[in-house]
């Protein structure tokens, strides 16, 4: 991954200790590790971030920034990747993960008593709850290790793109004065 170009995108440490959202978290934010940048940090706070994303709880920002000072990962990047799940891309993840993980338990609720009321909902927390949990929780671990492959996998193959055209630029050189 272009480290330069990561960091030009990401928050400054100090506009995310200013954010109202991590308050709670503002002692630990002082900790230098999860301000790095490298392949490490960088792959870890994508796994954090997708796997939190997919959680069906409010304040996920502040779990995922906790995630990440406990394990030292990048905290912008996992507070960041957070809002793939945002008011707009909500439903239809959730519909998606209630769906597989219905589909896994082998719980499917009838759609005609679907009705739209938070008693109704309170009375099927159970038959719409755990498959949403069970689904949220799959979607967000294949989801997060498969970033965390992939962030691996790219950071890896710029390095080496990177350690060639060093050694291609010194066999020019050479080549030019010797």
């Amino acid at each position: 991954m272009p480290k330069k170009l990561l960091q030009r995108y990401l928050p400054s440490p100090q506009a995310v200790r200013e954010n109202p959202a991590l308050r709670p978290l503002s002692p630990l934010l002082q900790n230098s590790d999860i301000w790095h940048l490298n392949r490490r940090s960088a792959a870890g706070a994508v796994f954090i971030g997708l796997f939190c994303c997919f959680l069906p709880i409010p304040f996920q920002m502040v779990v995922a920034g906790a995630l990440a000072v406990q394990f030292r990962c990048n905290l912008p990047i996992s507070v960041a990747l957070v809002w793939i799940s945002n008011p707009i891309t909500m439903p239809p993840m959730f519909y998606f993960a209630y769906r597989l993980g219905a589909w896994l338990l082998n719980m499917q609720l009838e759609t005609a008593s679907i009705d739209i009321s938070f008693g109704w909902l309170v009375d099927n927390f159970v038959g719409i709850g755990y498959p949403l949990i069970f689904g949220s929780l799959l979607c967000g671990w294949v989801l997060g290790v498969t970033g965390f492959v992939l962030v691996r996998v790219l950071w890896r193959m710029h390095v080496i793109t990177r350690w060639r055209e060093r050694r291609a630029r010194r066999l020019a050189r050479r080549r030019g004065t010797g």
